[in-house]
């Protein structure tokens, strides 16, 4: 029985392992796919070191040949130092052409370099003590203005407040006097009424509804007047102006049409004295009313003038307002510091000031053409006063030393070469060993090797060591810039976005921060100057991985 139970376990056991290995192919999978994926960061820390910029190739020993001299630009010919015949040292002066242009530029140039490098310095120094009393002087004085123009403003809303209130004042006197106006009328109208129109003719039935007309007026006039007295600052007295106005020239017209009355059929009856009470209240109606609209015109006048003086006054504040916080920003931004984006700003100008007066220096020495050897000079194709052009060969020389090194330099890298440049030679026959030369002629015309365009340049050997033999091979590097304790960092932790120059840096543990800055020589070991944007010590993103 145990037997059979053994069997059936083996014969199930190959299934179980293979389920195990499905499972576990699928969480690796789900892992994979579905993990969370950490990106983890290289690092380089950027650090004062030497950047050299080197161009390597191969070539071959040859004897001394002919060497033609050119010059790389083009120009007349100033002076002529040698004559056919002369023996010459490696760095004499053969031949120069005119550079009074080049000269004024790098007048120019040494000014340009002078003012960037005085704008830097003040930046980093900052305001001398005597500037920033100027500046606070100007805060104190903006401030003083702003409390005035304040002050001016509450003043002047106060005046403005006193002269609405008085004129209003005057206004509810003149109403007052409306209603003492249009009361005596009535009591005039009344009287005359009960005493001589007492009839049921036309003439007394007429002067009945007139005398009611002003009754019924008065009575208007009264409501307004109280509505005006018990809130005087409000726009009671204006609507009461508005409203007391019509009702007086209504009062008016009736108190006309009553003295039209008294003439006709009552003109012997109505004594002269009411009569005369009649036109005098006419006339103390017509007064008021001129008084009613001198107010209208006197309110209206104080507001238009207390609108244009306050709102002159808040425009006051608001402009000193605005000038006092300028003054007080460009006194933060003094006291504050240089900031980081200036500093750079200032020095990438400081730089390309620089780069212009190294180029003109370059050109202005390049105007000079010396002997790249010692040697006889053979030939001098050119006289004072004759254009020269680029690379044209004007003077032919012998070199003293029995050897030279030729090699041919692709098209990408002959542009760095000069004449001049300093060469480490390595022959194979001697590995362990290191010659030295210096770059003598470059071949303007180019030579096609298996379809690529490459440049034939000539190099001194200037040793003399008798093992060396025509059409050894030689390892040839050519130095072609070099600049001592310069602020590196590696190649490969520069970005390029629209022109521009970037590196990256750790903001936080999970996120890093794009930092522009402004690249100088590029080394040849994988190195790049950095001109500003960072300081040695940063450390930049080299590469980012994910885990």
């Amino acid at each position: 029985m145990f037997l059979n139970l053994n069997i059936a376990f083996m014969k199930k056991k190959p299934i179980i392992l293979i389920i195990i290995v499905l499972i576990l192919i699928l969480l690796g999978s789900y892992k994979f796919f579905f993990g969370v994926k950490k990106e983890v960061y290289n690092f380089d820390t950027a650090k004062i070191g030497n950047v050299v910029q080197e161009v390597s190739a191969v070539g071959r020993v040859q004897k001394g040949e002919l060497i033609n001299l050119g010059l790389k630009d083009v120009g007349k010919i100033d002076k002529i130092y040698i004559k056919v015949g002369d023996d010459v040292k490696s760095g004499e002066k053969l031949l120069k052409i005119e550079t009074t242009q080049l000269s004024i530029q790098l007048v120019e140039a040494k000014a340009a370099l002078d003012l960037a490098n005085s704008e830097l310095n003040k930046l980093l120094v900052g305001e001398t003590p005597e500037k920033i009393k100027v500046i606070q002087t100007g805060v104190d004085n903006a401030k003083i203005t702003y409390e005035n123009a304040k002050q001016s403003l509450t003043d002047i809303t106060n005046s403005a407040e006193e002269n609405l209130n008085s004129s209003y004042e005057d206004a509810l006197i003149i109403l007052e006097d409306s209603y003492l106006k249009a009361y005596n009328a009535f009591n005039s109208a009344d009287l005359i009424k009960r005493t001589y129109f007492t009839y049921n003719d036309q003439e007394s039935i007429n002067f009945k509804e007139k005398k009611e007309i002003i009754e019924n007026l008065k009575n208007q006039i009264k409501y307004y007047l109280d509505l005006a007295k018990a809130d005087p600052k409000s726009q009671n007295i204006d609507i009461a102006l508005t409203k007391i106005k019509d009702n007086l020239d209504d009062i008016y017209d009736a108190l006309s049409v009553i003295r039209n009355l008294c003439e006709g059929n009552y003109r012997d009856i109505v004594s002269s004295t009411d009569k005369t009470y009649l036109d005098t209240h006419k006339t103390n109606i017509n007064t008021v009313l001129a008084s009613i609209v001198s107010a209208e015109q006197s309110i209206s006048s104080t507001k238009l003038t207390n609108n244009y003086n306050i709102n002159t006054a808040k425009a006051s504040v608001l402009s000193t307002e605005g000038a006092f916080k300028k003054a007080q920003d460009e006194m933060s931004l003094m006291l504050a510091g240089p900031r980081q984006e200036d500093i750079d700003l200032y020095r990438a100008k400081k730089n390309q000031a620089g780069a212009r007066l190294n180029i003109l220096e370059n050109q202005i020495a390049e105007a000079v053409l010396k002997s790249p050897v010692d040697g006889k000079i053979t030939k001098i194709n050119k006289e004072i006063g004759e254009q020269v052009l680029m690379g044209e060969a004007v003077i032919s020389l012998i070199p003293a030393k029995p050897f030279q090194v030729e090699t041919d330099v692709s098209e990408s890298d002959i542009g760095k070469i000069k004449i001049g440049n300093y060469i480490k030679i390595i022959l194979d026959a001697f590995p362990e060993e290191e010659f030295s030369g210096k770059v003598i002629e470059i071949d303007p015309a180019e030579t096609v090797i298996a379809g690529v365009i490459y440049y034939k340049i000539k190099a001194s050997l200037e040793s003399e060591d008798e093992r060396i033999k025509p059409g050894m091979t030689a390892n040839l590097t050519v130095i072609i810039d070099s600049k001592e304790n310069a602020l590196v960092i590696p190649q490969r932790a520069v970005i390029e976005k629209n022109g521009k120059k970037f590196t990256r840096i750790l903001k936080n543990k999970d996120n890093f921060e794009e930092i522009e800055i402004q690249t100088g020589l590029r080394g040849s070991s994988g190195v790049i100057e950095i001109l500003s944007g960072l300081k040695e010590g940063d450390k930049v993103i080299t590469s980012i991985k994910e885990k």
